[in-house]
């Protein structure tokens, strides 16, 4: 006998919160599918035994800031058939989940910060990394306003300032964009440096309680338009970027 339980969510704004949410429910020991759709507010959860409301409601309001107004409960024979349209709709509504264009997109900054050090035969570490991490903020920044409503529901899910306020989720993209441009400039090196080293050791410290939590959360350093699972490679990602602001203030002393 399989049980279905269907949840009433308030505060899903797109793709992305769809995604977090199912990807929170499906995690659940007992649940075999879930659906999850924005236009209706609604989750349906199937699952292969009987579950307590709590874990439910706990599972959704832990992937971002979702409340839940009602869990309701129904029994059946069988496991719930779907139109192919509704089996879909998830789907549709966010890409898969995929490291590879996280990868690409990396690869693309090395590969120019490598051209500028060869046009300019200029190899020294200090402004390679500048230009790298100049091309990181700006090219990161860029995704995430393309979808700044999603980016804030995602980010929101795991970094520890972000959750205690939502206006540092909207303003973090300009802020990304602001320490790019700063990079690519050369203005003020040790700001620069000092705040992306704290920046990035803040990120990475609410990348590594999720991972440790073993929540399955969509990573938002691309924002919504690609679907990045939440991986080791996001904590090695901060860690890297932090490790070389640490390595550029050491240069300057």
């Amino acid at each position: 006998m399989s049980i279905t339980f269907q949840a009433s969510i308030e505060g899903m704004h797109c793709g992305s919160c769809e995604n977090k949410i199912r990807n929170a429910l499906i995690a659940l020991p007992a649940v075999t599918d879930a659906s999850v759709s924005k236009k209706t507010g609604m989750a349906d959860i199937h699952t292969s035994d009987d579950m307590s409301e709590d874990s439910i409601r706990n599972a959704i309001t832990g992937a971002g800031d979702y409340r839940v107004t009602e869990v309701r409960r129904s029994e059946s024979t069988s496991a719930p058939t779907k139109p192919a349209a509704a089996q879909n709709a998830t789907v549709n509504d966010s890409p898969p989940e995929s490291l590879y264009p996280l990868f690409l997109i990396v690869g693309f900054i090395v590969g120019v910060t490598l051209l500028v050090a060869w046009s300019s035969n200029d190899w020294r570490i200090e402004p390679m990394m500048r230009h790298f991490m100049a091309g990181f903020f700006i090219v990161f920044s860029f995704f995430k306003l393309l979808d700044p409503p999603g980016f804030v529901s995602a980010y929101r899910g795991y970094d520890l300032l972000a959750r205690r306020s939502a206006a540092w989720a909207w303003a973090y993209p300009y802020v990304e964009l602001a320490l790019g441009v700063m990079y690519l400039m050369a203005w003020l090196p040790v700001t620069t440096n000092i705040a992306t080293l704290i920046l990035m050791l803040i990120g990475a410290i609410g990348v590594l309680k999720a991972l440790l939590n073993k929540r399955a959360i969509r990573c938002a350093c691309l924002g919504t338009a690609l679907n990045l699972p939440m991986t080791k490679v996001t904590l090695v990602e901060d860690l890297t970027m932090a490790v070389m602001a640490c390595v550029m203030l050491l240069l300057m002393l």
